[in-house]
């Protein structure tokens, strides 16, 4: 008898299907990005590796997130602009405008909690490179209320029993 040995994957096919499931993600700021904002009660929580290779945020909020951060977009951001391999995009911490730059590859969640859609990835390697200062953003009009930026810690999406995409259950075992 002959005992079958799996072929190497040569493709890579889950490093493919994981980009593909980036492209999600770029496609919903593409979205977003247009006209007035993400529609309906639509809203994101995209966690990132804040020293994921090409992550650029101020030096205040790496101290604060050294690890991994939690935006959240909904009402109240301004100057998204989802590029082929990265975003950025100016949020308010504290009431200070704050302009970060995330590459899709730094992403390890994508939470829609107005329709419990969850897409996670392996966190990846993290990088001990100089960091990128990011640019303030110009200040925004008086009376506008701070766009809601939380640690991972402090949100736990999967606690409303969302939808979950995993690539788990497509490997061999």
């Amino acid at each position: 008898m002959s005992e079958d040995r799996p072929a190497h994957d040569l493709m890579n096919y889950e490093l493919l299907a994981q980009e593909a499931l980036r492209g999600v993600v770029k496609a919903a700021l593409k979205r977003a990005a247009v006209g007035n904002g993400l529609p309906g009660q639509h809203h994101l929580y995209i966690t990132f590796k804040t020293r994921a290779a090409g992550v650029s945020t101020p030096q205040d909020l790496l101290e604060k997130y050294p690890d991994e951060m939690t935006i959240v977009l909904q009402h109240q951001f301004w100057d998204l602009a989802p590029g082929e391999t990265f975003f950025a995009i100016t949020l308010r911490f504290g009431g200070q405008p704050k302009r970060l730059s995330v590459p899709y590859a730094a992403i390890t969640r994508f939470y829609d909690p107005s329709v419990q859609f969850l897409l996670q990835w392996p966190s990846p390697d993290a990088v001990e490179a100089e960091i990128i200062p990011a640019p303030v953003a110009a200040a925004r009009p008086e009376g506008e209320a701070p766009t809601p930026a939380v640690a991972a810690d402090d949100a736990d999406p999967a606690e409303d029993g969302p939808k979950i995409v995993s690539l788990d259950q497509f490997r061999k075992k």
